[in-house]
């Protein structure tokens, strides 16, 4: 049994092990090992994600490590990692004449490589991604798909362009395809832009996806950022222009994490179990044939034709014929967020029907075996991704207030994300982050559908002109 979904830590602890999403019990902190099961899971979800990406970007692999001499040569960047990056310093017993970091992100694995690669306007506008692990030295309590020294399935994309506006323009295209992606999850999202003291290292601007964990924190699923010119002048990325004259790329990047599928385990689950939107389960359909003596027969004629018909149509079915009670069955599958659950026992066997469940619904319904059609099918997994998504975007809505006096903030911190209107300063920046002691996640780029504020409004702190802003705990 699980602990109650309200001890949130607790509970995500063990459903990750219990789910069979990773086990933790890898003798090194922080690296930790995907189940079957689990890596089903994330196959699926990053087919949609790959999915997304290949319509406009080719996929490539660039290699783990990175020379010290090509991390270093960005100064903001290499000072915003310095911190977290792995050495290796020997090859078997040789001391290496330079040292080789294991990648925290791949900029400076890359772009000495656009240099080479980019040579006049033809070869722009240059769109890569690649999914890969990335190592970070975190020295903050560590998570099993949240904070981990090995990221084991980080999707980066990286972009180079002619000039700042058509970079501009990518930026919009990516958090379009991420909308798209977290749409089709079911889960909600904030599309926040950071503040300048909280952007990606080298950076002109990040754009972040933050979502409402069930305990009132925040997750960073998401970034997008516009690199500008910074880059490309550090590594010489230079293209020749129409006119014969040469100019220096604009670039962006934007990455995904696993971190994706924690949120979908953390925002649909509940006190069972996983709570899984139909395309993204590993198992989308259980039949469970309920066994009565002399009845077993009639029973398995029924299950055996619905289960190779619904295998025929493409979906992802299990029929369950262990020895275990219906009960234990049925906490089995709830628990590994089986979508649709099929029981057909001896009445149904002799009616030709099969008695139908939702794993988001404690509702049975009768159907006649017939109408186990795959457009029939497909549409309840539709109804339940839309129940899934107003679910989660209700609960998310009731975790966001919106406040005008900083001492309320201070209170409603660690519930949800305080909204309040800020003006650009570090100054007045830094106030409010002390007195909620929290992060500011930074300003609003939409503000989510059933939240009543302007976008505009005076500082909470000098009370000059502001715009929307965010904080919370966040993980």
């Amino acid at each position: 049994m699980l602990p109650p979904k309200s001890n949130f830590s607790e509970w995500y602890h063990e459903i990750i092990q219990q789910a069979q999403i990773m086990d933790i019990r890898y003798p090194v902190k922080g690296l930790y090992v995907w189940f079957p099961f689990g890596f089903k899971l994330r196959n699926l979800v990053y087919g949609k994600l790959k999915e997304i990406m290949d319509r406009e970007h080719d996929e490539v692999y660039f290699p783990a490590l990175i020379p010290e001499t090509e991390l270093g040569k960005e100064g903001q960047h290499i000072k915003g990692f310095e911190d977290e990056v792995y050495w290796i310093t020997h090859g078997g017993l040789d001391e290496l004449d330079v040292k080789l970091a294991l990648r925290p992100t791949s900029e400076t694995a890359m772009y000495p490589m656009f240099k080479l690669w980019i040579r006049s306007h033809a070869d722009l506008p240059l769109k890569v991604y690649q999914v890969v692990n990335v190592f970070r030295y975190e020295t903050k309590h560590t998570r099993p798909l949240i904070r981990l020294r090995e990221i084991t399935s980080f999707k980066e994309a990286h972009t180079a362009h002619r000039n700042y506006e058509e970079a501009e323009e990518n930026v919009k295209k990516a958090i379009s395809a991420y909308k798209e992606f977290y749409d089709s999850l079911a889960i909600p999202y904030m599309v926040i832009k950071r503040p300048e003291w909280d952007k990606f290292p080298g950076a002109d601007y990040t754009i972040a996806f933050d979502t409402i964990m069930p305990d009132g924190r925040t997750l960073q699923i998401g970034t997008v950022h516009h690199l500008a010119d910074n880059f490309a002048k550090t590594f010489d990325i230079k293209y020749e222009t129409p006119n014969g004259d040469h100019a220096y790329v604009h670039q962006t990047c934007y990455g995904i994490s696993e971190r994706c599928i924690a949120s979908l385990i953390s925002i649909h689950g509940d006190d069972v179990g996983l709570v899984l939107p139909f395309d993204f389960a590993p198992h989308q359909i259980v039949i469970i044939p309920i066994l009565y003596k002399g009845k077993e027969e009639l029973v398995m004629s029924l299950a055996n034709r619905v289960y190779e018909t619904l295998k025929g149509m493409g979906f992802r079915v299990v029929m369950d014929t262990s020895d275990d009670r219906p009960g234990a069955k049925y906490y089995r599958w709830e628990l590994f967020g089986v979508p649709i659950r099929i029981e057909i026992g001896p009445r149904e066997a002799e009616s030709n029907e099969v008695v139908v469940s939702f794993r988001d619904e404690k509702v049975k319904r009768k159907v006649p075996a017939e109408e186990l059609t795959e457009e029939r099918i497909r549409e309840w997994g539709r109804e339940m991704h839309e129940r899934l998504r107003d679910k989660a975007y209700r609960e998310m809505v009731e975790k966001i207030r919106y406040f005008d006096n900083l001492g309320e903030i201070a209170e409603w911190i660690g519930k949800g994300v305080a909204l309040f209107h800020l003006c650009e300063s570090l100054e007045c920046g830094g106030r409010v982050e002390e007195e909620a002691k929290a992060g500011v996640l930074g300003q609003l780029v939409e503000i989510p559908e059933g939240i009543e504020v302007s976008n505009r409004g005076q500082c909470i702190v000098c009370g000059r002109e502001g715009k929307l802003n965010a904080i919370a705990k966040s993980y």
